[in-house]
């Protein structure tokens, strides 16, 4: 493997490690024993969900090419997890109001030990009914857990601002540590131990019910809006009510489906943008190093949080900023440095270029997914919170469906591009939500329906 891999992967570690050693009391948030209890547990928790999806997707489009099936059909298999996590995700993950978040996580891990055990089947509908399930896990996951958190949170009577450590340290392990070392065990399992592509699904199962009975023996359970009254119609009126009367929610479920969009986009274009003549690359590595990256972006999450300036709605409009410039450089290169003109070469000047922009755009990733959970805390009201954030999933979903069906009918630097508008309005739409957030609370929605309750109390007497 070329120095150039070393070399990117260790100057990420070695800014890392400094960030976490050097932080002052600044950086720290003083917190309580109980608190740190609180959030211990969580991120336990947390980071084996997140093992449990980390182990699996690496093998999913290997295992489905190990049983025979072409581009065609894996294709058609992937927008069915979408347009699942779409469709059933959205009504599933919206009863975690109703029915309670605990029981939202414990679905989460059952639907998805259903999922892996699907894969030991070469049937086509059998795997089909696989990604049904996963898509179905997937909205679970980015959804009850989260609104667990902030309602028990809140329930406990801990400080607002602590909020911010565990939505950081969860993304820093999570989506960061936790990637790389499910990434280095499967690799083991598939590669070292020889147990086949489906060994990966075997071991998320297995940590995904070790999670689930972490869950039943130490959560408690917290609810949205309890009313007996109140059936999942309902639900979705007063979640599309909440959006269409604050601007602040509608602007925040547009920011995160342009920047997620995106996201995933990249995420099925990066290998060939990499490698465009079939350049030999390693994959596995290439993947820790983006997963470092996005630590590295979490960890300075957590040191613009813990202070009170600049506020997450002024330095988001930066991070949209710089990641629309990271995803620009596949078209820059395009355009100025020629290709390698040997097939199957080493990487290329263009690709070395890229891959730096790349992991500047998964830093920017690491700062997203804590500042984009913090406003969520802030802005999208309790009762309706796993509902809303279900549906802000939607318009990602159908535009990750069409980017899956047209993939191959756009040139690479197109799609690039599209995704870089995008994070350019991102960018603009969150300067709009900085302008709007000192808006007398008298406009939003919560003290909307606030209001309408004292009316009918009135007219009930």
């Amino acid at each position: 493997m070329e120095v150039f891999y070393y070399m990117v992967f260790g100057g990420l570690g070695l800014i890392v490690a400094a960030l976490e050693l050097s932080k002052n009391n600044k950086d720290r948030i003083t917190t309580s024993q109980p608190f740190t209890s609180f959030k211990n547990n969580y991120l336990l928790v947390y980071s084996l969900m997140m093992a449990g999806d980390w182990l699996q997707g690496p093998y999913v489009y290997y295992l489905y090419t190990t049983y025979g099936y072409g581009k065609g059909d894996i294709g058609q298999l992937f927008i069915a997890g979408f347009g699942s996590s779409m469709l059933f995700g959205t009504i599933v993950g919206s009863l975690a109001d109703k029915q309670g978040r605990k029981r939202a996580c414990i679905t989460y891990c059952i639907t998805y030990i259903l999922s892996c055990m699907t894969k030991h089947s070469p049937q086509y509908k059998v795997l089909l009914l696989g990604r049904i399930l996963g898509g179905v896990a997937t909205s679970l996951l980015f959804s009850a857990f989260e609104s667990w958190l902030v309602a028990e949170h809140n329930k406990r009577g801990f400080e607002q601002q602590w909020l911010s450590l565990t939505f950081s340290k969860a993304i820093f392990l999570g989506n960061g540590l936790i990637a790389i070392i499910s990434g280095l065990f499967g690799n083991f399992l598939v590669d070292v131990a020889s147990l086949g592509p489906v060994a990966p699904f075997d071991a998320a199962a297995c940590i995904l019910a070790i999670g689930m009975a972490i869950i039943l023996s130490s959560w408690g359970e917290n609810y949205g809006d309890p009313s007996e009254n109140k059936d999942l119609l309902s639900q979705f009126k007063a979640a599309a009510v909440a959006i269409a009367s604050d601007e602040k929610i509608a602007l925040l479920g547009a920011i995160q489906s342009l920047f997620e969009g995106s996201m995933y986009t990249f995420v099925f274009l990066w290998t060939p943008a990499l490698s465009p003549n079939d350049e030999d690359i390693p994959h596995g590595f290439i993947f820790a190093t983006f997963m470092l990256a996005s630590m590295l972006g979490s960890s300075v999450a957590a040191r613009l949080m813990a202070r009170s300036s600049p506020r997450v709605e002024s330095y988001m409009q930066i991070v949209f900023l710089v990641s629309a410039a990271s995803l620009l450089l596949p078209i820059v290169t395009n355009l100025f440095i020629s290709p390698l003109e040997v097939k199957g070469e080493g990487i290329s000047l263009g690709a070395s270029i890229q891959l730096v922009g790349f992991c500047a755009f998964e830093g920017c990733v690491g700062i997203f997914w804590p500042s984009i959970m913090k406003m969520r805390s802030q802005y999208i009201p309790e009762e309706a919170r796993s509902t809303i954030m279900n549906f802000f999933r939607i318009p990602l979903n159908i535009f990750v469906c069409i980017i899956l069906y047209n993939v191959n009918a756009f040139p690479i630097t197109i799609m690039f591009g599209m995704c870089s508008i995008f994070l350019f309005v991102a960018s603009v739409l969150q300067r709009r939500l900085l302008v709007i957030t000192d808006k007398p609370k008298s406009d939003d929605w919560t003290s909307m329906k606030e209001r309408d309750i004292e009316t009918e109390a009135l007219n009930d007497e």
